[in-house]
């Protein structure tokens, strides 16, 4: 994929989420050694890594369809001393078949399986019994406006409480709960938006210079004039009955 369209190089995570929140959701997992780890939607990896760098005897397995974000993960992978323990695969993560994992990631994945609810589904049928989700996934913080509903309209969200009960009716029970706070949003929007910025500056003639410019100038639109303080996006740390 072109670099100035994706833009993802000033990211450390494709989400909200600060290093010491990733720190306490790993923590959230209680990895074990010799456990495995699968990330369904993990982008360039960034979280599975960490995960599998806290627990020494884990082992991890990611799985996207973006060539550019596996590319990158593969680089760190290697990067990092991890290739005997961590695999990253370029697929389609709602047909990829791999035996149950001790701990499943989903964080921001729910549209590649149609919603919340198929999501926990399909995580469920992926983790054995006993075994333990890491969801990342959005809720309301309060009633959108018509620009967030412009934005997210076709997507079923519901409160923070709505989106507990369902994982809870989906055959699991909360461990824990949190929320991207507003710095984590705005440091993941401006650096989504500066990755893009950046190029425009060094690039201003380039024939895709238009293009990007409408992209990022849409994007800040829907952040600041949208979306900002009424979207959230909640991590649950869920086990699976």
């Amino acid at each position: 994929m072109n670099a100035p369209l994706n833009g993802h190089a000033l990211l450390d995570f494709n989400s909200p989420l600060s290093d010491a929140k990733a720190y306490d959701l790993i923590g959230s997992l209680h990895l074990r050694p010799g456990e495995r780890v699968v990330d369904y939607g993990c982008g360039w990896a960034e979280l599975l890594l960490r995960a599998v760098e806290h627990e020494p005897n884990a082992r991890g397995l990611g799985v996207d369809s973006d060539d550019y974000a596996i590319t990158r993960g593969r680089a760190n992978v290697e990067a990092r001393g991890l290739a005997s323990r961590v695999t990253l695969e370029l697929a389609d993560v709602t047909s990829w078949e791999a035996k149950p994992a001790d701990v499943a990631i989903s964080i921001g994945a729910s549209h590649a399986w149609g919603g919340t609810k198929e999501t926990l589904d399909a995580m469920r049928a992926r983790i054995r019994p006993g075994g333990t989700l890491l969801l990342g996934d959005g809720f309301w913080e309060r009633a959108p406006g018509p620009k967030s509903l412009e934005i997210f309209g076709e997507e079923d969200f519901g409160t923070l409480a709505e989106l507990v009960d369902l994982a809870m009716a989906c055959g699991y029970r909360l461990l824990s709960v949190t929320t991207a706070n507003q710095d984590e949003w705005d440091s993941f929007e401006s650096r989504w938006c500066a990755a893009r910025e950046r190029w425009l500056l060094a690039n201003p003639d380039d024939p895709k210079a238009d293009e990007v410019r409408a992209i990022v100038d849409d994007h800040r639109d829907g952040w600041l004039k949208g979306y900002r303080g009424e979207f959230g996006l909640a991590y649950l740390t869920l086990a699976r009955l």
